[in-house]
């Protein structure tokens, strides 16, 4: 079933939606080499929670970790560790939830540590390009398939590889609900979607092949060919002529979250 939020809903899911999209915005200024996913992971969690929000993913499905953290090859489901530190030219994937009186926004980004290689700055551009592709796609009585076929009309433009086992999906009183939403299909095919429906659009695209596999963890998984991977995640609403945004990167953080780092 595909809920149409009603307008109580909906600003909960709006001020779950500026949580996330403030935590990203935190972020940002640790991402630094030496710093360890665990460390990041941990300032994402006392974030999130002085907003008043717990975070999402935090033993969903028995997640180990408060925000997924994906390196490189890495496509999702990242596990934060100690041991694991970003390094000069990384892509980092930060993958967060936020939950907000029962109701979830769900966001991810994909970032370069340092100066990175051209054809990885390109990756994140063009996968981006594919979110904003998916997004402008939205309307009431658009379907999955239009919006899958407007994300995969990016990527094939690029000759990137479509990841097709793991999708979009519905967004609510759980952060995982119907529909689904690929990354591919066919205009006018898939589950019809109205105003006042909230789904998450999440382009996960390869350098090369588009095939993946699950490491031993149980959680990551990374691009079968080796190459790296980009994520880029919105939580919308549709509306009647569009869609709104909910995870937005471009509210301003209050000065008290902005850190100084030597």
């Amino acid at each position: 079933m595909i809920y149409k939020r009603n307008e109580d809903e909906i600003n909960k899911l709006r001020e779950a939606g500026k949580i996330v999209g403030l935590t990203h915005k935190y972020l940002q200024q640790f991402l630094k080499p030496g710093i360890s996913t665990k460390e990041i992971d941990e300032l994402a969690k006392k974030f999130i929670e002085s907003k008043g929000c717990t975070c999402s993913f935090e033993g969903l499905y028995g997640f180990p970790g408060s925000i997924c953290i994906s390196i490189n090859n890495e496509v999702v489901h990242g596990i934060p560790k100690r041991t694991r530190k970003l390094k000069e030219g990384d892509i980092v994937k930060l993958d967060i939830g936020a939950c907000y009186q029962g109701y979830h926004g769900d966001s991810a980004w994909s970032y370069i540590i340092g100066k990175g290689k051209p054809e990885d700055i390109r990756l994140l551009k063009e996968t981006e390009e594919a979110l904003m592709a998916g997004i402008a796609a939205v309307h009431d009585g658009c379907t999955t398939g239009d919006i899958g076929h407007a994300v995969e009309k990016v990527a094939h433009k690029y000759n990137l590889g479509v990841v097709r086992e793991l999708v979009g999906h519905g967004v609510g009183d759980k952060v995982h609900m119907e529909p689904d939403v690929p990354n591919y299909g066919k205009e006018r095919k898939g589950p019809v979607l109205h105003e006042g429906n909230v789904i998450a659009i999440e382009p996960m695209l390869n350098l090369g092949e588009r095939y993946i596999y699950m490491l031993e963890d149980n959680w990551t998984i990374c691009t079968d060919d080796d190459s790296n991977s980009a994520h880029f995640e919105h939580t919308i609403l549709v509306t009647k002529d569009g869609a709104e945004i909910l995870t937005r990167r471009d509210i301003e953080l209050d000065k008290e979250d902005i850190i100084k780092v030597d």
